[in-house]
């Protein structure tokens, strides 16, 4: 039995990156020279989601301030999730819908990136980030699952995961997110 889930879970997950792969580049692209456009000008990348999106925004903000795959100038990447007396403040002063947007009333500038991330495309928090953004002229990226929900609604630029599998959804996450960190660093070697 494990060996028959092994197989099937790598063989969904490999379907999902080959749907991806076959599908529209464009959004990838454009969300990556949104990213290199603000860090070249001295702006930020505020990235941001909840529960594994939260990690994998810290993991994306980790490799730009450190490294990716080569050595270069440090990039201005923030995860919105790592600053538990900020969160767990707004979200007992204000709701946990405000955690993110919040921050971005705080850390964004007009021309940085604001970041979201949703599996389910549907996460409030993030919905209302993205809208707060680009109240304040940042520009807007969402990374989201299923059918991109609202959150894809909201951003400039959508990267969607077309799957209802929340670890499927993640695992082509991880790899997008490599794939913009790879773009993006090439940008400053």
């Amino acid at each position: 039995m494990t060996v028959e889930l092994l197989h099937a879970t790598l063989a969904d997950t490999i379907a999902l990156h080959e749907r991806v792969r076959q599908g529209d580049p464009e959004p990838v692209l454009a969300a990556a020279a949104a990213i290199v456009e603000a860090l070249t000008r001295g702006g930020r990348l505020l990235i941001f989601g909840n529960g594994g999106s939260a990690a994998d925004a810290q993991h994306m903000a980790a490799e730009l301030v450190g490294r990716f795959e080569h050595e270069r100038r440090a990039l201005a990447a923030i995860a919105l999730s790592t600053d538990a007396s900020v969160v767990t403040a707004v979200a007992n002063d204000s709701g946990f819908e405000r955690v993110f947007a919040r921050q971005i009333e705080a850390l964004g500038r007009p021309g940085d990136v604001a970041f979201g991330i949703s599996t389910s495309g549907a996460s409030p928090n993030v919905v209302a980030a993205l809208q707060t953004a680009r109240s304040r002229g940042l520009h807007t990226v969402a990374l989201t699952g299923r059918d991109g929900g609202v959150v894809g609604t909201v951003a400039a630029v959508h990267v969607n995961v077309p799957s209802e599998s929340t670890a499927r959804v993640q695992e082509v996450h991880r790899t997008l997110l490599h794939v913009l960190c790879d773009i993006v660093e090439r940008a400053f070697v």
